[in-house]
């Protein structure tokens, strides 16, 4: 009898440990969740206090914007944020935010920075090395690896409703009412078929994998999988703490 008393006691005292030692773990994971999505805000907050455009520089105030709306988005993100989860996706926000605020840079033609982490999202989608265009439902889109008077919406890479679509400065955001609803998921199909797919063909896309086009075809083949809304479930690179690792997750732009 004593001896399985015995037994029972250190069984308490093991899974007692087990249940501490998890629970501070856990701990200690939301608190680095939080420390890296805190330092990413802050981070793409300091840029964005600290820059302007030009009035003559449409392409430029057009990507800043873009980065306050996400610096907004992020803040907004944090201050609800309670699991590592909703941290990371903090720090997506975040991470999509400093890639406008480096497109914004590039485009006044001053240093870019430091290098941004990359985005799950954006990894085999490479950037544009030429011009590209296409009409599609009447309307004329366009895109250029740099900025011009015609191209002034900067999209980092990512993909959008399943296909992928390579960074670069385009005539229109048609990646966002593609990101809205049925009707704008079969516009991006459309653009995807008659402007990126022969882009990533014609090798006029710089990065990309292999199988990048094809994959794209495939995945958005059926448009009810409207995909990834904001290729930022998730945008990361090295480790989680440090420049935002490979096992950040799956997001998606």
């Amino acid at each position: 009898m004593e001896l399985w008393l015995t037994l029972l006691v250190i069984a308490i005292a093991v899974i007692a440990f087990v249940v501490y030692t998890n629970k501070r773990r856990a701990e200690r994971e939301l608190a680095d969740a939080e420390a890296e999505a805190r330092r990413l805000y802050e981070r793409l907050g300091g840029q964005t206090m600290n820059l302007s455009a030009p009035g003559d520089n449409p392409a430029a105030s057009q990507a800043l914007a873009d980065a306050g709306e996400r610096y907004t988005a992020a803040g907004s993100q944090l201050e609800s944020a309670s699991s590592i989860r909703q941290y990371r996706l903090a720090c997506e926000t975040a991470i999509e935010g400093l890639h406008y605020i480096r497109a914004g840079r590039e485009a006044m033609g001053i240093d870019p920075g430091p290098a941004v982490p990359e985005l799950p999202g954006q990894r085999g989608t490479g950037a544009l090395t030429e011009r590209v265009s296409a009409d599609v439902e009447g309307r004329s889109y366009t895109g250029s690896p740099t900025p011009d008077d015609e191209n002034r919406h900067y999209y980092p890479g990512g993909r959008v409703d399943g296909r992928p679509v390579p960074a670069g400065w385009y005539n229109t955001p048609w990646w966002k009412p593609a990101l809205a609803g049925v009707g704008g998921a079969l516009v991006g199909v459309m653009i995807f078929d008659a402007m990126l797919a022969p882009a990533y063909a014609g090798g006029m896309v710089e990065g990309a994998a292999a199988d990048a086009g094809a994959d794209g075809g495939d995945a958005g083949g059926d448009t009810g999988d409207a995909g990834d809304g904001g290729d930022f479930g998730g945008d990361g690179g090295g480790d989680f703490g440090g420049d935002f690792g490979g096992d950040f997750g799956g997001f998606d732009f």
